[in-house]
């Protein structure tokens, strides 16, 4: 039989209370007393009973996690730095997927419903009204990515237009004038931001110059499709931006059973910077986004956001919008090599965007190649 609460008081010799209150971490039970009632749940093998914990706490100790998918190396990053997160803090983590369907959204919300103490929701479709019907008020939450119009909930959300400025920007001081861009899924808000911030890029710093636009859904496949398309274009753009690195590292592919030369014949650049873009050959050029980091920044916030019953006056209604990097490697041609190491690189010439680059001085930006 299983060993219960009443047990380990009877062998402590203490009442049900002390030990509910030792094993709790509570304040009024004296340290012996916790030491001891700690070694007679050990010995017994004793396990609290998790649901009858959280009818007294009220907390499940979990807190869920949703997700519009959970393939490639974005998501696992940033799954590891919500779960690193949660491990330091005792937490436990409950993950779902939306796969970008609205209706999966919901349901998935649903499931979590009285399971979970807090949510963290990143999903094309919480915008206001999506999340005043599904969320319960009650319910801490926040947003890990840009918001369409006000919410009542906090979100972090990256500045993925800046990047893609900057990263534009970066190519075009470079001398490259003709910049393709491979576009992220239509509806997805980062995808959107991205596009638009190489359009404004493009705009602003290489004016008369049209934009070239390519699709893709951020996935190494369509990236593989955009730069064989791109391949065959007579003549090439000189250089040629991602949305994210996972369609850069497809495109790479594409480009080198073309027979071209990144950057020789095409500088290549993309967004993320996941783990394997420092690995490719060429290593990648990059936007940098710390995506463990976001992850678990996240995670603390929410849980801060949970301890004060929702009450964290500094959290709520607020979206904070946080910095990307340019990573620039050789890919994009950065001294002509393509053989420097890419950690020397990264470390060399790692350059903070700023949150208002897409405003900056436009001058002195080559007309030329």
């Amino acid at each position: 039989m299983a060993i219960t609460i009443k047990d380990v008081a009877r062998e402590a010799e203490v009442s049900v209370a002390t030990v509910s209150r030792a094993l709790n971490g509570r304040d009024n039970v004296a340290p012996e007393v916790r030491s001891h009632v700690q070694e007679v749940a050990a010995r017994l093998r004793y396990v609290p009973h998790s649901a009858a914990r959280s009818l007294i706490t009220r907390r499940t100790q979990t807190i869920g996690a949703l997700l519009p998918d959970m393939h490639g190396e974005f998501f696992s990053e940033l799954i590891r730095g919500i779960d690193r997160a949660a491990r330091a803090q005792s937490y436990h983590l409950l993950l779902s997927s939306s796969h970008g369907d609205a209706g999966e959204t919901a349901m998935a919300l649903q499931a979590m419903l009285g399971r979970v103490d807090g949510l963290l929701i990143m999903s094309p479709h919480a915008d206001p009204g999506f999340v005043e019907e599904y969320l319960p008020a009650t319910l801490p939450a926040i947003l890990l990515n840009p918001v369409h119009g006000h919410t009542r909930l906090p979100a972090l959300a990256v500045d993925n237009r800046a990047g893609a400025y900057a990263m534009t920007r970066h190519l075009a001081h470079c001398g490259h004038r003709q910049i393709a861009f491979i576009a992220g899924p239509k509806g997805n808000l980062d995808a959107e931001e991205r596009l638009q911030g190489y359009l404004d890029a493009l705009r602003e710093l290489l004016p008369g110059v049209e934009p070239q636009v390519v699709s893709g859904d951020f996935s190494e496949e369509s990236g593989y499709r955009a730069g064989s398309q791109i391949a065959r274009q007579k003549p090439l753009p000189q250089a040629l931006f991602a949305a994210n690195d996972s369609m850069a590292i497809g495109c790479l592919f594409a480009l080198g059973e073309a027979g071209l030369r990144v950057p020789d014949d095409i500088a290549l650049a993309g967004y993320d910077d996941i783990p394997s873009a420092r690995f490719t050959q060429p290593p990648l050029t990059t936007v940098r986004v710390r995506i463990a980091d976001l992850g678990g920044r996240a995670f603390d916030q929410l849980v801060a956001l949970v301890a004060s019953d929702g009450q964290a006056k500094t959290q709520l209604h607020s979206v904070q919008m946080l910095a990307p990097e340019l990573v620039l490697r050789a890919s994009c041609g950065m001294n002509g090599s393509t053989a420097a190491s890419p950690t020397t690189l990264e470390e060399k010439k790692r350059t903070q965007v700023e949150p208002d680059a897409r405003r900056r001085s436009t001058s002195a930006i080559p007309k030329n190649r």
